[in-house]
């Protein structure tokens, strides 16, 4: 039987950094056997982030979350899967709200509040954090070990990568305004060189998760 990972993208961009390297890892992991079922956030029906109704606090409903809107199906299908991806870019020093909307309900089903058991969560899975950033790849890394933490704790063991330095536009003359921050010529060597390398890298870090 394969097994099935889930794959979400929580950037809103298709053909670029975030879908690029998650797509990249999730071909890793069709590679070594597994199954994979992709959802792509920004393309969901409406949802939110945890409404504090405390639901999944109730017996009845031990670590499912019961807000029914377009994030349940990700939920139902990351709780039946033996691994989950998840790509998101960098947005004002955080990863994207969509992403914070599913990881407030993903972590907090899981949330008991009992010290003897403080999860309850009883079918750990391995996680794979994918993070792609303009700035450095060194400038988020404490952000990530926090999510990476969490997430270990109460999800399943997480690697996390971070690709950084990104290439945001083909052509940055063809903004209204100069982006002096940054050096385009710069990028795109990089874009050119270093990213091919990350695209392996994650590739494999997607054929060892579903391993």
């Amino acid at each position: 039987m394969h097994r099935k990972i889930i794959a979400v993208n929580a950037g809103p961009r298709m053909g670029w950094n975030t879908e690029t390297l998650l797509s990249e890892a999730s071909r890793g992991a069709e590679a070594a056997g597994a199954a994979v079922e992709r959802f792509d956030l920004f393309r969901l029906e409406k949802y939110t982030g945890c409404i504090s109704c405390f639901g999944c606090k109730r017996e009845t409903h031990k670590g499912h979350c019961i807000c029914r809107d377009g994030l349940m199906p990700v939920l139902d299908a990351i709780r039946e899967s033996d691994g989950l991806i998840i790509g998101s870019p960098n947005y004002l020093g955080e990863l994207t709200a969509s992403f914070r909307a599913l990881y407030e309900r993903l972590i907090f089903q899981n949330l008991t509040y009992n010290l003897e058991t403080p999860c309850c969560n009883e079918r750990p899975i391995p996680v794979l954090l994918l993070m792609t950033s303009n700035a450095p790849d060194t400038a988020y890394l404490g952000l990530l070990q926090n999510y990476q933490q969490t997430l270990s704790r109460f999800v399943g063991p997480t690697r996390i990568f971070v690709s950084g330095n990104t290439l945001q536009l083909r052509d940055y003359s063809k903004t209204d305004w100069e982006w002096s921050l940054f050096d385009p010529e710069a990028k795109k060597a990089r874009h050119e060189t270093v990213f091919p390398q990350e695209r392996q890298k994650v590739y494999d870090m997607g054929m060892a998760l579903a391993r």
